[in-house]
């Protein structure tokens, strides 16, 4: 009873893309976060008669055979890459990208990660650092009598003081842009690392390359649809139980075969 098996198959299959429908939901307020979707792919098939098989003695051969699918398997949790719209926030250290690109940030252990979450702070130095303090890269050090900062859609840091007419230049911005950003490797906080399937960062300036420009003062809101999640998590509803009826009805099959006197 190959049934119990593929049914119990569909029913795993559903039940991840619920999971991944509701960390869509519950993320759908997370700055710059982007919707994840499950995808499938049939597993493989008996071949009872393989399609070709010579029939008969003139040479005769079956049109299509007979091939027993034996349920579905998940294939990926892809990111569907789209920018969100921006939320104006009026602060100085609030970046959005519009467009391609990420951040750059060093981990505790050295490793560079990118995030595309702009809400940025100041250490105690002055040091602009992600929320959970992050230093960015390049490192840019605001002075601490620092009046007043302005960046630019390039990225170009300016600083204001009470005792000059013309801002400072502190620093600038940079983006990392990737062959593949799908292929990132999610690691939470917003931050992701690169990996083989991603390619390299190739890291320039914003507006250049390809690469989106930055805008002071708004945050990226996250790109989840909660009317299409909704839906999806409808149709998922279904399908896990149409396939619990299929067990169901399975089970009976083999009560019935039991009972046989």
């Amino acid at each position: 009873m190959r049934a119990l098996k593929i049914a119990a198959a569909g029913m795993s299959a559903q039940q991840m893309r619920v999971e991944v429908i509701s960390n869509n939901l519950a993320n759908m307020n997370t700055t710059g976060y982007n919707a994840r979707r499950a995808e499938f792919a049939d597993l493989h098939y008996q071949q009872l008669a393989r399609p070709g098989t010579i029939n008969a003695s003139d040479g005769t051969v079956l049109p299509t055979g007979v091939q027993l699918g034996l349920g579905v398997r998940s294939s990926a949790i892809s990111v569907m890459l789209s920018q969100g719209s921006l939320a104006a926030t009026g602060g100085d250290l609030d970046l959005a990208i519009e467009g391609d690109g990420y951040l750059e940030v060093t981990l505790p252990s050295g490793v560079s990660a990118y995030t595309r979450d702009g809400g940025l702070k100041l250490t105690g130095d002055g040091q602009i650092v992600t929320s959970d303090g992050y230093p960015v890269v390049p490192d840019i050090t605001i002075p601490r009598d620092t009046r007043s900062i302005s960046i630019n859609a390039e990225g170009e840091v300016y600083g204001y003081f009470n005792d000059q007419v013309q801002p400072q230049l502190l620093g600038q911005f940079s983006l990392a842009g990737f062959t593949n950003a799908k292929g990132l490797a999610a690691i939470g906080s917003n931050l992701f690392l690169e990996t083989p399937a991603s390619g390299p960062s190739a890291v320039a300036t914003p507006g250049t390359d390809g690469l989106g420009v930055l805008r002071q003062g708004y945050l990226e809101d996250s790109s989840v649809d909660p009317v299409r999640e909704v839906t999806d998590l409808i149709e998922a509803q279904r399908g896990y139980e149409l396939n619990s009826k299929v067990i169901t009805a399975a089970d009976q099959m083999l009560s019935a075969m039991v009972q046989l006197r």
